[in-house]
């Protein structure tokens, strides 16, 4: 999967204009970054690409990139 649709999903997950994110994007500076977003993302990593991301792995997560690596693990 393309990296701009990675960013989209993720995008859309924090209903943010499409475009919005870079990898460099740090999590922690949007105020969109919150339980509801790191709860879907963990519900996204499950669904989409059969990943399990734990609790500590989503308070581990410092950038969108951390999120992208993620996805490609």
């Amino acid at each position: 999967m393309e990296t701009t649709k990675k960013l989209a999903m993720i995008e859309e997950i924090m209903d943010l204009d499409e475009g919005t994110l870079t990898p460099a994007t740090v999590l922690e500076d949007l105020e969109e970054w919150d339980s509801m977003a790191k709860l879907s993302v963990m519900v996204m990593m499950d669904d989409e690409f059969g990943k399990v991301l734990t609790g500590d792995a989503v308070r581990a997560l410092k950038t969108v990139q951390d999120i992208l690596n993620f996805m490609d693990a």
